[in-house]
């Protein structure tokens, strides 16, 4: 399809197109200078395999965790095989659904162009944003697409809403009359930073689909890191950190998802450096990651899983983390027993076998003093009755994901103290 800009929106991607290049190529690092107080208040894992757009504007729901007076947004197209076009964004209020808050709406700028270009493979950081946020607050974020993007570099789970517009540029629209099209991801939109005095850094919640809330209720932000936000923030003085969610669906620590399933991403060993490290000012994270790994019987080079293969994998994150001088905290695999899934190899997702591994890497997490502290999820979430099931209260139904209540429970388990 070709497309036709006028005449100012013209001018302004030819000068993303000058610029872009080098965005892409300073990365993350560069936009980050030492010594600014930027925090992440947002994120979401980027994988392969989302749909392609064309001439069209995806509104997007944003959940932030702290307050400030500045933000920031990373579009991201590193799934991507062609240059994606931006062609503008803006970020606003949210009032209810996919409707902005009468004079909340913002501009996004790009080296002080409305327009950008995203090289296949590359992210881009905005420029800073005069725009207040309050902690536990939803934004909306547009982005126009006036090109064809090809598959999208997207999160698949984001249980929340977007909106997909008619032919054009609809960022400006303060309703969803010209957004008939709903899904249930985010696109090209890999996380918003925060610009906050108070906020000391970041915490990076790294993960599958437990940590990216995959059973929680719908639109109501209460994965087990938004509870976690929300406990934090209720601290005398507020919080002190922003929280972001680097879970992904599906994800495994030790191999990549299977080729027919790019939605569930790249392994957690070779994501860990831009998804949790990556951040801006992360100070600590918490891991809670291979139960898809043990449902899969997914060891290395195609081989059958063992505990040590997932020790293994934990020692390589906890060293990177520390080499970073991040703190990490191991929070145990929750138990899973009947689980409703089979593997990718056909065969049952629960076996007695896999939840002897379970048992034996949370034993090591628990003893092993190779964290900077530990979480016992698996004991919160358990059923007393049968430990190696989740308490009835906390099933969201499948016996391997917990509800909203369940998430909840995470959350207070966690020693706000050691966070510190």
């Amino acid at each position: 399809m070709t497309m036709k800009f006028r005449t100012r929106r013209t001018r302004e991607v030819t000068l993303a197109l000058l610029v872009s290049g080098a965005l892409a190529a300073s990365g993350t690092a560069a936009a980050d200078a030492a010594g600014q107080p930027w925090v992440g208040g947002w994120a979401a894992g980027m994988t392969a395999g989302g749909p392609g757009f064309s001439d069209q504007t995806v509104r997007m729901v944003v959940h932030t965790t702290v307050a400030g007076q500045k933000v920031r947004l990373r579009l991201s197209n590193r799934y991507g095989s062609a240059p994606l076009v931006i062609g503008a964004v803006n970020v606003a209020v949210r009032a209810s659904g996919g409707s902005v808050v009468a004079r909340t709406r913002h501009k996004v700028t790009f080296h002080g162009a409305g327009g950008a270009v995203v090289r296949a493979g590359g992210e881009l950081r905005s420029d800073a944003v005069d725009f207040t946020t309050a902690t536990d607050q939803d934004l909306l974020v547009s982005v126009c697409l006036p090109k064809r993007t090809g598959p999208a570099t997207f999160h698949s789970v984001a249980r929340d809403t977007s909106y997909v517009s008619t032919t054009g540029d609809h960022t400006a629209d303060t309703s969803t009359a010209n957004y008939p099209g709903t899904t249930s991801s985010w696109y090209f939109l890999d996380g918003l930073d925060v610009l906050t005095p108070r906020a000391r850094g970041t915490l990076v919640a790294f993960g599958d689909s437990i940590t990216d809330g995959f059973a929680s209720s719908p639109g109501t932000n209460t994965r087990w890191p938004d509870d976690l936000a929300r406990r934090l923030a209720a601290q005398p003085g507020g919080s002190r950190v922003g929280v972001v969610n680097a879970g992904i669906s599906g994800n495994r620590v030790l191999t990549d998802a299977p080729a027919n399933q790019p939605e569930l991403g790249i392994s957690g060993l070779d994501r860990f450096a831009h998804d949790a490290l990556g951040e801006p000012r992360v100070r600590s994270m918490i891991l809670l990651e291979g139960i898809n790994d043990i449902g899969n019987n997914a060891g290395p080079d195609g081989r059958p899983l063992t505990a040590h293969n997932l020790i293994d994998g934990y020692r390589t994150l906890i060293a990177k983390a520390h080499a970073a001088h991040v703190r990490i905290y191991g929070g145990t695999l929750l138990p899973y027993k009947g689980a409703a899934y089979t593997n990718t190899k056909g065969g049952p997702y629960y076996t007695a076998a896999g939840d002897a591994i379970r048992r034996k890497v949370n034993h090591w997490i628990l003893t092993s003093h190779a964290f900077d502290g530990t979480v016992d999820f698996a004991k919160t979430v358990a059923d007393p009755s049968d430990p190696l099931k989740l308490r009835a209260a906390y099933d969201s139904g499948d016996h391997l994901h917990p509800n909203s209540l369940g998430d909840q429970a995470m959350a207070n388990a966690i020693d706000l103290a050691q966070l510190h």
